[in-house]
């Protein structure tokens, strides 16, 4: 028997979600009708209101567009709270739309996939599509929010990315011959940017088999922040010890990295495999 784990009914999330039904049921909007307002579907908007989803800042903010924080209600606030981890920096709120837009430097090492930013669609869309009991409206929902953060390359000043990646990841079949070259030609077409720099880490190399993580280097001294992948969310954190191990894997699972232009031959060679 599967059981669903309750919720904590003084948490920030659920108080969200429970201030937004109020709201809405006050205003006597329709779910679908408040969803048209977020930009979302109206599945995504019950979601929120029965605290199964973790909301967006702009879902805070369009929230208290909409409701004019009646009744002295600030999403953003809630939002807030419900993101401010222990160990985070007191600014941090959310990975995707407060670390990448503002970093300088991305670390990164992946030993089973593509990173994230240099994923095509059809490679996201297959990996999301795997996942267990992954809904058609879910899987679009993780691919858009993962395209969209590839946004970040279109700065007038980009971002420095340094990826190291393990080989066999040349050679996983991800939806097939066709998606691998188109994503094999992708990250030779990333590497051709000035701040792209791609490393294929020998398969020996038994340090990174921990698991998939990054390091934000961010401006104007702010403390190095870490996202190290678990299989059910990543730990993100600034907590310095934490940030000082997962630079001695990083620098130690670098030595067994090929130099840049071996590592581009040997994606070219493993996308000419995918025939």
């Amino acid at each position: 028997m599967h059981l669903v784990p309750s919720l904590d009914p003084d948490s920030p999330r659920v108080r969200f979600g429970t201030e937004m039904r109020r709201l809405r049921e006050a205003a006597e909007l329709s779910q679908a009708a408040v969803a048209s307002r977020l930009g979302c579907t109206q599945t995504q908007v019950s979601r929120l209101e029965k605290a199964t989803r973790t909301p967006s800042r702009s879902d805070a903010e369009r929230l208290d567009m909409l409701f004019g924080r009646s009744a002295g209600v600030s999403f953003t606030r809630i939002y807030q709270s419900i993101v401010s981890q222990p160990g985070s920096p007191a600014w941090f709120r959310n990975w995707a739309e407060e670390i990448e837009p503002t970093l300088v430097v991305l670390r990164s090492w992946d030993p089973l996939l593509i990173p994230g930013l240099l994923q095509t669609e059809a490679y996201a869309r297959h990996v999301f599509g795997q996942g267990p009991l992954a809904t058609r409206e879910e899987v679009d929902e993780r691919v858009e929010a993962r395209m969209r953060r590839q946004h970040i390359f279109d700065r007038k000043n980009p971002p420095t990315l340094l990826v190291l990646i393990d080989e066999g990841v040349l050679r996983r079949r991800i939806g097939g011959p066709e998606v691998m070259r188109d994503q094999l030609g992708y990250l030779l077409e990333m590497a051709e940017r000035p701040a792209v720099f791609i490393q294929v880490v020998d398969p020996e190399c038994v340090a990174g088999l921990a698991g998939a993580f990054m390091i934000a280097e961010l401006p104007n001294g702010q403390p190095d922040v870490v996202s190290a992948d678990s299989p059910t969310q990543a730990q993100i954190t600034s907590d310095h010890d934490v940030v000082t191990s997962i630079w001695q894997r990083y620098e130690a699972i670098r030595l067994w990295a090929y130099p840049e232009r071996v590592s581009l031959l040997k994606i070219e060679e493993a996308r000419r495999e995918w025939t």
